[in-house]
């Protein structure tokens, strides 16, 4: 999903590419309980925003474009910088990156706190964006090094038990908060998270060390985000104008030539590049991460709209729309394991296929809302389309990893995950069209980009259906 609001299932495997500490912990469960804290403020701080999203652009008078940058200043860095997190954990300590994440998402929640305009606010976004890529892979990282074996399967379980968690409990507590207190609340309440995450990582995390230093790729990391912001800020322009403007046509133009240039700088770099385009030789992997993009990307979009449309166009509190999704992630995190476990036996290309076509038909059904009440329109679809994603979400782990060999599974996954929340940043970036409506005739162009929606799930399903390849069989 636009999912800052759960654990994306390839995050998983991020923790089992990590390498073992030299010297087990003292307080294994509580290296665990450090790594859901720090993992937490990443994932609910998204669908905290969601449900907020119609009180922000209340108090600062935002239009579409600025209103969407609320949410893609998150995962702008979020999608880009994943990776490079990653590699700087390994470099220069996971334990020193995740204390180094977590204070900057403080930094930059207190920031979006206080922030008197919303220019300020979507700074703090941004460098929230930029602690999560910090703390999201190095916690993964550490737990995975705490535990071995059968143990490491029951932490990561419980890490995305808990995740699931935050994501069901995030916009209900939300939604409380900004009907309560209004929606500075909402960052407010990542302070002593924070401070608590930090204090535990310090005294419980032990550091790590490695046999040789780990090369980096800071060229790659500010071209992809150059590229993606100039593609994002070019989308949203157009779709809040309804027309190319000339600004938005030269922002394309060079979010795609700096893309470009980023290219051939991981071409040039080889095996030392941030993303080593040998992956790409693997027509599976190129496959399946465009049916992530497609598929994760129509999901980011209805996550955001929904709560979106319930408040301005129906009248819903902003503690109505929170708990209006709950649901979603109820139905998502009972039925994932048991997809899980149903791909490892049998394959990944079926639930792929038919969990994408579940969800278009769910977005099909989406299109009654407004048109009666919640549990007649509202709750079906959110329950077909949390089917359709449960068949989904644990089989594209497995197929990502059978994708590729075993020296690049932690990329191969890393990257998979930046690429579904990549998904849901362009899909937020065309949606100024819908945020600049209101009341009613919201309903019209909401139901335009759930047709939008539905045509991408099928077609995630077509690329599933064409390059998942049958029973998980390994690349040659």
């Amino acid at each position: 999903m636009r999912l800052s609001t759960l654990p994306i299932d390839c995050d998983r495997t991020l923790a089992a590419s990590a390498r073992a500490h030299d010297k087990a912990p003292a307080h294994p469960n509580l290296v665990l309980c450090t790594s859901i804290l720090a993992s937490s403020l990443a994932f609910i701080d998204g669908s905290v925003v969601n449900v907020g999203l119609s009180a922000i652009g209340r108090d600062f008078a935002g239009g579409g474009a600025d209103l969407s940058w609320v949410v893609n200043g998150y995962l702008l860095p979020l999608s880009s910088l994943l990776l490079l997190g990653g590699a700087l954990g390994d470099r220069y300590g996971r334990k020193r990156m995740l204390v180094a994440g977590i204070g900057v998402f403080a930094l930059a929640s207190l920031l979006c706190a206080l922030a008197p305009s919303l220019a300020l606010l979507v700074a703090g976004r941004l460098l929230q964006g930029v602690g999560a890529a910090m703390l999201l892979p190095n916690s993964l990282a550490v737990l995975s090094a705490t535990f071995q074996g059968k143990k490491r399967g029951r932490a990561v379980g419980t890490w995305a038990a808990a995740g699931a968690a935050a994501g069901a409990i995030g916009p209900l507590l939300g939604g409380w908060l900004i009907d309560t207190m209004g929606w500075r609340a909402v960052f407010y309440i990542n302070l002593p998270i924070a401070a608590l995450a930090m204090f535990m990582a310090w005294r419980f995390v032990p550091g790590n060390t490695r046999d040789k230093p780990v090369a980096l790729d800071p060229l790659g990391a500010v071209l992809a985000s150059l590229g993606l912001a100039c593609l994002t800020w070019g989308l949203a322009d157009a779709s809040a104008e309804k027309h190319l403007t000339p600004w938005a046509g030269m922002a394309l133009a060079a979010g795609v030539v700096i893309l470009l240039a980023f290219l051939c700088i991981e071409r040039r770099a080889g095996e030392r590049a941030m993303l080593p385009l040998k992956l790409f030789g693997s027509s599976a992997f190129s496959g399946l991460n465009l049916m992530t993009f497609l598929l994760y990307g129509a999901l980011g979009a209805l996550m955001l709209l929904v709560p979106f449309v319930l408040i301005q166009s129906l009248g819903y509190s902003a503690r109505q729309a929170g708990a209006a999704l709950l649901p979603f992630p109820v139905v998502l995190a009972i039925g994932s394991p048991l997809m899980g476990r149903v791909a490892a036996s049998h394959g990944s290309r079926l639930p792929l296929s038919v969990g994408s076509l579940i969800v278009a038909g769910g977005f099909l059904l989406a299109l009654r809302i407004g048109n009666g009440s919640y549990a007649a329109t509202v709750l079906p679809a959110l329950l077909v389309i949390a089917l359709g994603m449960a068949c989904v979400a644990a089989p594209l782990t497995t197929a990502v990893l059978s994708s590729v060999d075993g020296s690049h599974t932690g990329i191969a996954s890393g990257f998979n995950s930046a690429v579904a929340r990549g998904g849901g940043l362009i899909a937020t970036a065309m949606l100024g069209v819908v945020l600049t409506a209101q009341g009613r005739a919201l309903l019209a162009p909401f139901h335009v980009a759930l047709m939008v929606c539905a045509g991408s799930a099928a077609a995630a399903a077509v690329c599933a259906f064409a390059w998942v390849r049958p029973g998980n069989t390994p690349p040659r």
